[in-house]
């Protein structure tokens, strides 16, 4: 099996490269399964925060429209079904931050799977695109979800009707992304990032995690429950006691993820 994901890891950093760069990092099913494998194997306890980014000139152009066109290939509903949706899922339950590198264009599913992610930071070259309209298709992989929570209703509905290209500069005056840092030094600067990530109180910020998804379609009075019940688990954490015990001693904290 070729590999269309690299995964490795450092200290308690995963990094997952999407490597398919002759095809703009485009998506085909032997890439998907191996992305949601890769995301499957950064679960484990070890790793506290996860770097994603693509190979080459681009960042992930969405999917293969040659296997998409295919008589024989997986069909549209096996493509959402079983590449995309399991992908966004996985993202957004992992236990610690995911942090996104957008190298270059991120095209359909390709910028859907990086706003899911917990931070994007994006080089100055870079771009994004709803492309689906351009072939008759609906956003998938979360688009329609996530999109209009990070943009608003009427921003996002023009972007996914009309296709817009959007320079990095421009997705982070309407508040899609995180940052823009300098093509050269994306790399550094992204990884910088998940770095101290992996640093920080891993159970914290997995709970913050936790109530970001469920906030989506909780009431305020059930949101204030949920924020309760949770703060009261990160306090029973070692991070906690290990912050407040730092910070009363006037010294940087050693935070262990637990």
């Amino acid at each position: 099996m070729s590999e269309l994901i690299k995964y490795s890891s450092t200290n308690a950093v995963a990094e997952i490269v999407l490597n398919r760069p002759d095809k703009f990092n485009s998506f085909n099913r032997e890439m998907a399964l191996q992305m949601q494998q890769a995301l499957d194997q950064a679960s484990d306890k070890s790793i506290r925060a996860v770097f994603i980014t693509g190979e080459g000139k681009a960042f992930c152009a969405g999917q293969d429209l040659t296997e998409a066109m295919d008589p024989s290939g997986p069909g549209i509903k096996k493509i959402v079904e079983e590449h995309y949706n399991p992908i966004i899922k996985k993202i957004r339950a992992l236990e610690k931050p995911v942090v996104c590198s957008v190298n270059g264009v991120a095209a359909g599913a390709g910028a859907n799977m990086a706003l899911a992610c917990d931070v994007v930071i994006a080089s100055a070259s870079s771009s994004f695109l709803q492309a689906f309209s351009k072939i008759g298709l609906i956003p998938d992989s979360g688009g329609t979800f996530i999109l209009p929570r990070l943009i608003g209703w009427n921003r996002a509905s023009a972007l996914m009707m009309l296709g817009d290209k959007i320079p990095a500069a421009e997705a982070l005056q309407m508040g899609m992304i995180y940052k823009v840092v300098p093509d050269e030094k994306l790399r550094e600067e992204a990884m910088n990032i998940a770095v101290l990530l992996s640093q920080m109180p891993t159970k914290g910020i997995a709970l913050t995690k936790k109530l970001l998804n469920e906030s989506f379609g909780n009431t305020l009075d059930k949101q204030l429950d949920r924020e309760r019940d949770l703060q009261v688990e990160a306090a029973s954490s070692h991070d906690y006691k290990e912050g407040v015990q730092a910070f009363l001693e006037k010294r940087k904290p050693l935070f262990k993820g637990e």
